[in-house]
């Protein structure tokens, strides 16, 4: 057995089980909500529906990384069992968490020269983040090593496609994301907008379309044209939902019907509170396997 641990955030954005059953450790965000500090530990602390709830009822939220102490309160006992650590980060173009890590690792790595702790920017988030955790265990599992793990997670990020919608604008609006004006002219035409992650991991809005049944429909061709394959695609694909579940389940719907070669059934997890607060209620997010993302 490979003797090093495979390591995330907890904005990867998988259930506890799933963590579970693929061996994979991970260390939780914070956040806020009007004032109260919580950990992003998967709804353990609240259920994903109260706080998305409370979102709806005008509560505030503000979301804190993790700091590099926590970081080496969280790798050293690794170290201690004699395993090295892969630990992939949230996207630098969301969140500067992977610095923290980075500065955790130096300082470990003096006590422990003998382990290796490699710290690598996902370049993803949410379960995009997730898509790739998953495929790294796969390899884990397949016996490669630590190394060779990493090099593959570092030349296979910009794989993961990550699109997302939202039928709420409040928060987008609230983030600054979109203006007031535009938000509101959003809201009376019943505007979508449909957004990507870039090749710098950065959240980006692409289109504005009307109604949710149409963003709905152009998410799933969004897969069509970037899978892997195209319509052959025979990868996972998970999707992720702010308290929005049918909307999630009409596009996996979409998905399974539409790709007949896919690996299994479509995996819809919840957003997280990380970055459900910056969402808000009302995003669906999908992920699948596809063309390296450019620009």
């Amino acid at each position: 057995m490979n003797n090093y641990v495979i390591s995330c955030c907890s904005t990867a954005d998988l259930s506890e089980e799933h963590f579970k059953s693929r061996g994979l450790s991970y260390i939780c965000f914070h956040y806020e909500l009007d004032g109260k500090e919580y950990s992003d530990d998967l709804g353990k602390s609240m259920d994903f529906h109260d706080f998305y709830q409370a979102m709806k009822n005008g509560a505030s939220t503000k979301t804190s990384q993790i700091n590099a102490e926590e970081f080496q309160e969280y790798f050293e006992p690794f170290l201690k069992e004699g395993k090295d650590i892969l630990h992939l980060c949230l996207s630098s173009g969301i969140s500067g968490v992977v610095n923290s890590a980075m500065i955790a690792a130096e300082s470990l790595k003096e006590q422990y020269p003998e382990r290796k702790i490699y710290i690598l920017d996902s370049l993803a988030a949410s379960s995009g983040y997730g898509l790739l955790m998953d495929r790294l265990a796969d390899l884990r599992d397949e016996g490669k090593t630590i190394d060779e793990v990493y090099q593959w997670a570092k030349d296979n990020r910009l794989n993961v496609h990550h699109w997302f919608f939202s039928s709420d604008l409040t928060f987008f609006i609230r983030g600054g994301r979109i203006s007031k004006t535009a938000g509101f002219v959003g809201g009376v035409l019943n505007i979508c907008p449909l957004l990507n992650v870039d090749f710098q991991g950065k959240l980006i809005p692409r289109y504005k379309i009307r109604t949710k049944k149409k963003v709905i429909q152009a998410i799933v061709d969004k897969m069509a044209e970037y899978a892997e394959n195209g319509l052959e695609y025979s990868g996972k694909c998970y999707i992720s939902q702010s308290d929005c579940y049918e909307d999630a389940r009409q596009v996996a719907d979409l998905v399974e019907a539409r790709f007949p070669r896919l690996q299994g059934k479509v995996i819809i997890n919840s957003i997280g509170t990380t970055i459900g607060s910056h969402t808000g209620p009302g995003t669906v997010a999908l992920f699948f396997w596809g063309k390296e993302r450019t620009d």
